[in-house]
């Protein structure tokens, strides 16, 4: 089956599974979410990490439309190779929450004080899990890109190879990956009555 069929435990989290193949042979799923949503699987092979094994990465796009939703990203650890993140393009820069790791906190500056508030202090929270790399919000919907597994350490010391140690990524990760996404498409949602009431009290 080798890497075509890693994302193969979708079909126990999602319905209306279609699976197509990569150039790179890896799985690219798409389905539907128990709410009816849309969801599209990726996995990305990142062997750019320096001073790191390679990584191999879970990609969930949920597509969650609101058109009031500013675009907003978070990226721990960043080191500028990361060529899948969607962080590095937005020209507004931001103050993260508080961690322990080093992150990029940038936006398209049409972020209410409210929203910026709201959704930081959500990232805070979804960044806990150290298996997050990067999280995404836009008025299309929502990215959360979380670890699938690890290089194997022989294979990339001795013969400079990515080799994933992996059969497929488990059901309960990709569930986790999509709560993750699901749980921050709703992070601006309690902004916007904030904004309002906030608005109100310094008309009065």
């Amino acid at each position: 089956m080798g890497r075509s069929g890693l994302l193969a435990e979708a079909a126990e989290v999602i319905s209306g599974v279609s699976t197509e193949i990569g150039l790179d042979q890896y799985p690219v799923v798409t389905g539907r979410i128990d709410d009816g949503r849309l969801v599209k699987l990726e996995l990305i092979a990142d062997t750019l990490v320096t001073r790191r094994l390679p990584q191999l990465w879970l990609r969930v796009t949920l597509y969650d439309a609101a058109p009031d939703r500013p675009t907003i990203g978070l990226l721990v650890r960043p080191t500028g190779s990361e060529y899948y993140s969607l962080v590095h393009d937005m020209p507004q820069w931001m103050t993260p929450p508080p961690a322990t790791a080093p992150m990029l906190m940038r936006g398209d500056g049409t972020a209410t004080p409210a929203q910026s508030e709201r959704v930081a202090r959500h990232f805070g929270g979804l960044f806990t899990d150290p298996t997050v790399k990067e999280a995404v919000i836009s008025p299309r919907g929502v990215r959360v890109v979380r670890q699938a597994a690890q290089g194997e350490r022989g294979a990339h010391l001795l013969l400079r190879q990515s080799r994933f140690a992996i059969a497929n990524v488990p059901a309960v990760d990709i569930d986790k990956a999509i709560s993750m996404a699901a749980s921050l498409a709703s992070a601006h949602e309690d902004a916007a009555p904030m904004a309002e009431s906030r608005r109100a009290t310094e008309a009065a």
